[in-house]
C-alpha cells in the first residue's frame, strides 16, 4: 500500500466525525490528503466556519511537509516562532502549527498521506484524527 485510498479516507472522515458526537464538540472538517499533499477527500460538518477547510489541509500539510505530527509543529513554533512563521509562507499546502494534524503511516512507518481536523480545541481535534485514523484501521506517527 502506497497511500490512503479513498475508501480508507471516507472511514477516516466517519470516524472522526462520529468521535466529535461522542464528545458533544463543534462542527468539525476532516481533510485527507495523500502522501504528495494533495487533497483525497473532505468533509464539513453543517455549521463549519468558512476558512476551516484551508485550516484542516494546512495541519495535515505541514505535517507531511515535516514529518511530524502538527502538534510538534506547535511547539516548534513556540521555541523557534520566526522560523516556523516563514514556513507558513514558502509551504505548498499550508501550515497550521495547532494540534489536529497527523500523518498515517504503514507497518513499516512510511507515511500514507496524512489527516487534519479542525473545529473545536486542537486537543480535541487531535483526539478525533485519531479515531478517524483508528476507524479505517490504520496508524498513525505522533
Amino acid at each position: 500500500m502506497s497511500q490512503i485510498s479513498l475508501e480508507q479516507a471516507r472511514s477516516i472522515i466517519t470516524g472522526a466525525f462520529a468521535e466529535g458526537k461522542r464528545l458533544n464538540l463543534k462542527p468539525l472538517s476532516v481533510a485527507v490528503l495523500d502522501p504528495g499533499g494533495h487533497l483525497l477527500a473532505f468533509e464539513r460538518q453543517d455549521g463549519s466556519s468558512t476558512l476551516r477547510p484551508q485550516i484542516a489541509s494546512g495541519k495535515a500539510a505541514g505535517a507531511l511537509a515535516l514529518g511530524v505530527s502538527s502538534r510538534q509543529i506547535a511547539a516548534m513554533a513556540e521555541d523557534r516562532p520566526v522560523f516556523v512563521g516563514m514556513l507558513g509562507a514558502i509551504a505548498e499546502g499550508g501550515l497550521v502549527p495547532a494540534a489536529g494534524g497527523l500523518i498515517v503511516v504503514d507497518v513499516a512507518g512510511q507515511p500514507l498521506g496524512a489527516v487534519g481536523v479542525t473545529g473545536d480545541t486542537s486537543d480535541n481535534d487531535e483526539l478525533c484524527a485519531i479515531a478517524g485514523i483508528g476507524a479505517a484501521e490504520l496508524a498513525y506517527r505522533a
